[in-house]
C-alpha cells in the first residue's frame, strides 16, 4: 500500500460517513431538532467552528463521524431536543442516515453507468463444451431468472453461481420476445477455479437517460443483495468471521484496486473508486439497518416497539442494551482488524 492509495481510502471513508451523518443532520433540522455538533472523524477536535447553534468540527481520527443532537443521549428540558419529539419524527431522523447511504450509492451508480455503461444479463457468447451450449442457449438471449432469483445484470449471474456453486440451475431467458426455460448443470473450470455455465457477457451498454437510471437502480440493488446474502452465509456458518474485512482490509482492497486501475489512466481510477464507494455506501446502509443495539437499526427497532405499544421504553434499560451492543461491536471490530493485519503479514 502506498501513501496515495491510503489517502484515497481515507477520503472515501470520510465522504461516505459524512453523507450518512448529513442524512441525520438534515432530517434533524427538518424536524426542528437542535443539533449541537456535526463532526467528521472521531477523537479530539483538530478544528471547529460554530455557525448558528451548531458546531462543525474535524476530529483527529479520520474514521467515523457524528451528528450530536440535543437530548439524544441525555435528559434535556429543551423543547427542541431529540427525545421531546414524537416517535415518528425520531424514527425519520435515525432512518435518514442509512437512507442517504443508498441515495449516495444511486447517485454514484448513475455517474458510473452514464460514463461506462452497464453489463446486462444478455448473453454475449456461448462457450464450447459447457451446459449452456448443450441446452441451445445463444448469443443475444437475455437471462431474466436463475431458479427463483430475478436477474438484470451479468454480475448477478456470477454472484449467484458463486453462492450456489455446483448446483443445477433453472435458467429462464427471453429470445425473440418469447420466455423459455432450461436446466443447466455447472461445470468446474480448473483454470478459473470455479463452476461455470459457459456463457460470457456482452459489452457494457449505456442507452438513454431512462435506461441509465433503471440500470443504476439495478446496480445498487445488486450491492444490497450481495450484502444480505453475505450476512446469511455468515450466520449459517458458510462464511467464517475470519473472512470478514474491517477498515484495514478495505484500505488494502482500495489500494490494490487503485494501483491496478492506475495503469489504465485517470478515468479508470475515477470509475474504480466510484464503484468502491458504491459498494461501501450500500454496505454501510444495510449494516446500519440491522436490528443490532448501538446501530441505527437497533434504535429503529426500539422505536417500532414504542410505536406499537404507544409507550416509550425505559430509557435506562434501552441505554444499557445499546451500551452492551456497542461493546460487542467493538470486540468484533478488534477481531476483524486483527485478522486483516494477519492477512497482510508476509508469513
Amino acid at each position: 500500500m502506498n501513501i496515495v492509495s491510503i489517502l484515497i481510502a481515507i477520503l472515501i471513508f470520510s465522504f461516505i460517513v459524512l453523507f450518512h451523518e448529513l442524512g441525520h443532520f438534515l432530517f434533524a433540522k427538518l424536524n426542528d431538532i437542535k443539533v449541537n455538533e456535526f463532526s467528521l472523524g472521531l477523537g479530539p477536535t483538530i478544528i471547529g467552528k460554530t455557525f448558528g447553534e451548531t458546531k462543525y468540527s474535524l476530529k483527529a481520527l479520520p474514521f467515523g463521524g457524528a451528528c450530536m443532537m440535543e437530548g439524544e443521549d441525555e435528559d434535556s428540558s429543551d423543547n427542541r431536543s431529540f427525545n421531546k419529539k414524537n416517535v415518528w419524527q425520531r424514527m425519520s431522523v435515525v432512518f435518514a442516515g442509512p437512507l442517504f447511504n443508498f441515495i449516495l450509492a444511486f447517485i454514484l451508480s448513475v455517474v458510473v453507468v452514464a460514463i461506462s455503461g452497464s453489463v446486462t444479463s444478455t448473453i454475449g457468447d456461448v462457450m464450447e463444451g459447457y451446459s449452456a451450449e448443450n441446452a441451445g442457449l445463444q448469443k443475444g438471449d437475455e437471462i431474466v431468472k436463475l431458479n427463483n432469483k430475478r436477474i438484470h445484470l451479468f454480475s448477478e449471474i456470477t454472484f449467484y453461481m458463486y453462492v450456489h456453486a455446483g448446483e443445477d440451475v433453472d435458467v429462464t431467458f427471453i429470445r425473440d420476445d418469447k420466455k423459455l426455460t432450461t436446466t443447466l448443470k455447472p461445470t468446474y473450470n480448473e483454470e478459473y477455479g470455479r463452476y461455470m455455465l459457459g456463457i460470457s457477457s456482452m459489452l457494457p451498454v449505456k442507452g438513454n437517460i431512462l435506461t441509465i437510471l433503471k440500470n443504476s437502480i439495478y446496480e445498487v440493488k445488486y450491492y444490497i443483495d450481495t450484502t444480505f446474502t453475505s450476512l446469511k452465509l455468515l450466520i449459517t456458518g458458510k462464511v467464517s468471521v475470519n473472512e470478514l474485512s474491517g477498515p484495514v482490509g478495505i484500505v488494502s482492497v482500495i489500494s490494490d484496486t487503485y494501483q491496478e486501475s492506475e495503469k489504465s489512466g485517470a478515468l479508470t481510477v475515477f470509475l474504480s473508486m466510484c464503484s468502491m464507494c458504491i459498494l461501501l455506501s450500500a454496505n454501510l446502509g444495510v449494516m446500519n439497518l440491522l436490528p443490532i443495539p448501538a446501530l441505527d437499526g437497533g434504535r429503529l427497532f426500539f422505536f417500532i416497539i414504542e410505536a406499537v405499544r404507544r409507550k416509550r421504553i425505559n430509557p435506562d434499560l434501552e441505554g444499557k442494551i445499546h451500551l452492551a451492543g456497542l461493546a460487542v461491536l467493538l470486540l468484533l471490530m478488534v477481531v476483524v482488524m486483527f485478522n486483516d493485519i494477519r492477512k497482510l503479514l508476509p508469513f
